[in-house]
C-alpha cells in the first residue's frame, strides 16, 4: 500500500521504535510507516488502516507492537475474533496487563458478555492503572446491558470515579455511559443531569452528548437548505417533501415544474403578440 511522502517513520512512539530495533533498518523503517499510518487513519478511515496493519503484520509479526496495532485496526472493523486473536498474541510476548479491557470487550463483541463479567472479575484488573480499571468498569457494565441487566449496570458505574468533580480523558466516556444507562432504565430526570455532565467534561467531542441532550430537550436541527426552501415558498408540497428529504438523508427533490401553467403563459404571450401585429 502507498505511504504518503511526509510519512518517515519517526512519528512513531519511542517505545515502538525501540522495539523494532531487533528488525533490520530498512525493515525496521517499512514497519513504522506503515504503524503510522495505522495510528493516522484509524479513527477515520478503519479499513484503510486495517490494510496498513496486515502489511506491517507480514513484515514482523513477531514484533508485539505490531500484533498489538493490528488488533486495534480489527477492533475498529469490528472482526473481533482477529482482535482478540492478536491481542492475546501480543500480551503472550509482553506480560502487559494493558490490553484486558479490551480483549474483554471483544469477547462482548463476539456475544459472550459472560466472558466479559469474568475477565472482569480476574487478578489481572488488579494490576491495571486507573485508567485502565475505568474502562474495564465500562465494559462490565456494557456487558451487563448485553445481559439484560440494566439495573447492575447503573450500580456497575457508580464509583468514585463518576463521583469526582475533576476532568480526567476518561470522565466523558464514564458519565456519557451513565447518563444512558440511566435513560435505558427511564430515569429520565437523572439521565439528563447526566448528559449534562458529560458535555462539560467533554472537551474533544468523544461522545455525541451534546445531540443526546438537545434531542432529551426536543431541540431540533434543521438544514439550511431546508430553511431557505421554507423561506422562498411559504411552506406547501415542495418544502415539505425538502424537508422529509433532509429528515431521512435523502437528496432535496428538484422543483416541480407546473408545464400546464408554462404553457397557458406561453400561449398568453402569443396572443398579445399577435393582436400588435394586426394593429400595425
Amino acid at each position: 500500500m502507498p505511504i504518503p511522502e511526509d510519512v518517515t517513520g519517526e512519528e512513531i512512539d519511542k517505545d515502538v521504535r525501540q522495539e523494532l530495533q531487533s528488525l533490520p533498518k530498512g525493515l525496521a523503517e517499512d514497519v513504522a510507516k506503515n504503524l503510522v499510518m495505522v495510528a493516522r487513519l484509524i479513527d477515520e478511515d478503519p479499513e484503510g488502516a486495517y490494510g496498513y496493519s496486515r502489511v506491517a503484520l507480514r513484515l514482523a509479526s513477531r514484533v508485539a507492537a505490531v500484533r498489538e496495532a493490528a488488533g486495534f485496526a480489527a477492533y475498529a472493523n469490528q472482526k473481533y475474533s482477529e482482535a482478540l486473536a492478536e491481542f492475546r498474541a501480543a500480551r503472550r510476548m509482553t506480560g502487559n496487563v494493558d490490553l484486558w479491557p479490551v480483549m474483554a470487550d471483544c469477547e462482548r463483541g463476539l456475544g459472550r458478555p459472560e466472558k466479559a463479567m469474568e475477565m472482569a472479575g480476574a487478578p489481572e484488573v488488579h494490576k491495571l492503572d486507573k485508567a485502565g480499571q475505568v474502562e474495564m468498569r465500562l465494559v462490565a457494565a456494557g456487558a451487563r446491558r448485553d445481559m439484560g441487566q440494566i439495573d447492575a449496570a447503573i450500580v456497575t458505574l457508580q464509583s468514585p470515579e463518576l463521583a469526582s468533580n475533576s476532568v480526567q480523558p476518561w470522565t466523558a466516556r464514564l458519565r456519557y455511559a451513565y447518563a444512558d444507562a440511566l435513560l435505558a432504565a427511564g430515569r429520565e430526570d437523572e439521565a439528563r443531569e447526566w448528559f449534562a455532565k458529560a458535555v462539560e467534561s467533554d472537551k474533544d467531542g468523544s461522545t455525541d452528548a451534546s445531540d443526546r441532550l438537545a434531542e432529551m430537550d426536543g431541540v431540533e436541527f434543521v438544514d439550511a437548505l431546508v430553511e431557505d426552501v421554507l423561506d422562498e415558498s411559504g411552506g406547501g408540497p415542495e418544502a415539505e417533501a425538502v424537508e422529509a428529504a433532509a429528515t431521512f438523508g435523502a437528496p432535496a427533490p428538484e422543483p416541480v415544474v407546473n408545464d400546464a401553467a408554462d404553457k397557458d403563459a406561453a400561449d398568453d404571450k402569443s396572443d398579445v403578440e399577435d393582436l400588435n401585429d394586426l394593429d400595425d
